[in-house]
C-alpha cells in the first residue's frame, strides 16, 4: 500500500498533509505562496483522491507518509505541515517515525481527546456518519453538509468544492472510521519529546483549537503558537495571505 504524491514549487522540501474531504491539491493561494520558496510534497491521505483505495489508521498512515516522502526526496531533511486530519497525521509522523523533520507546522491541531468516554462517543458519531455516507453514496451532498457547519462557514469559494468531489463515499467513510478525531490516542505526553521546532496555528474564532495551539506550544521544547485574528478552522484557506506570510517567515527563521 502506498500513497499518491505530487510535487510542485522550488526550494527545500515542504510536506503538506491536507484535511478531511480535501486532497493534496487543495491548498489554494496559501499553497501558491509557500511554493515560491519550497518544493511542495503533496500527499493524498488514505481514503482521499489518488489514495482513495488506501485504508489505514493514524499510526499506519504516519508510516505511509514517511515512506512516500522517502520515495520523493530520499533521506533529505524536510519541513512538515499538517492541517486538521493532516495535523493528526503529522503529529504521529513526528512522534512515531524516523522521518528527518526540520520544522513542524500544525494548523487546527490537538494532541488528542484525553477522556476515553468522549473519544468513544466521537468514534461512534463518526461511524454513524460513515455508515450514512456509504448508504447514500452521495459525495456531493455529504461535502455540502460538511462545509455548511460553523467551522467552515467563512470559506465560500475558498472551500474548492469541485476538488473535494474527487473523493469517493467509500474512501471518506474509511477515513472517518480509521483516522477520525475519536481514533487518535492522546499524544500530549509525547509532545515534550519533540526535537524539532513547532509552530501551532489557529484562528482566534476557532476557540477550541486556539486553546490547543497554546497547549501544544507550551508542551513542545521549541514550540510557539500564533493566532490569526478573525480566523476560523481552515484559516489557511480563508486567510491565505496572512497565514502564508507567517508560515513562510517562520520556516525561514526558526
Amino acid at each position: 500500500m502506498s500513497l499518491h504524491v505530487e510535487q510542485r514549487g522550488s526550494g527545500p522540501p515542504l510536506v503538506l498533509l491536507h484535511g478531511f474531504t480535501q486532497t493534496g491539491r487543495l491548498w489554494g493561494p496559501f499553497g501558491d505562496m509557500v511554493a515560491r520558496d519550497h518544493t511542495l510534497i503533496l500527499i493524498d491521505l488514505p481514503g482521499h483522491a489518488g489514495s482513495d483505495e488506501a485504508r489505514a489508521d493514524l499510526a499506519t498512515t504516519a508510516d505511509l507518509v514517511r515512506d512516500a516522502v522517502g520515495v520523493s526526496i530520499g533521506r533529505e531533511r524536510c519541513d512538515l505541515l499538517g492541517y486538521s486530519l493532516g495535523a493528526r497525521v503529522a503529529l504521529h509522523v513526528a512522534t512515531g517515525t524516523d522521518l528527518d523533520i526540520a520544522r513542524l507546522v500544525l494548523i487546527g491541531a490537538t494532541g488528542g481527546m484525553e477522556d476515553p468516554a468522549a473519544r468513544e462517543r466521537r468514534r461512534e458519531a463518526d461511524d454513524a456518519t460513515a455508515t450514512a455516507l456509504e448508504a447514500s453514496g452521495d459525495v456531493d451532498a455529504f461535502i455540502a453538509g460538511w462545509l455548511s457547519g460553523p467551522m467552515f462557514s467563512r470559506l465560500a469559494d475558498a472551500a474548492q468544492t469541485a476538488e473535494r468531489r474527487r473523493n469517493s463515499a467509500a474512501g471518506l467513510a474509511s477515513s472517518l472510521r480509521l483516522a477520525g478525531t475519536g481514533t487518535q490516542e492522546p499524544l500530549w505526553d509525547r509532545i515534550p519529546e519533540l526535537a524539532t521546532p513547532l509552530l501551532a496555528l489557529a484562528g482566534t474564532d476557532d476557540t477550541r483549537f486556539a486553546a490547543h495551539a497554546f497547549r501544544l506550544a507550551r508542551a513542545a521544547p521549541q514550540g510557539v503558537a500564533s493566532l490569526i485574528p478573525g480566523g476560523g478552522h481552515a484559516v489557511h484557506l480563508a486567510q491565505p495571505d496572512q497565514v502564508g506570510r507567517l508560515v513562510g517567515h517562520w520556516l525561514a527563521t526558526a
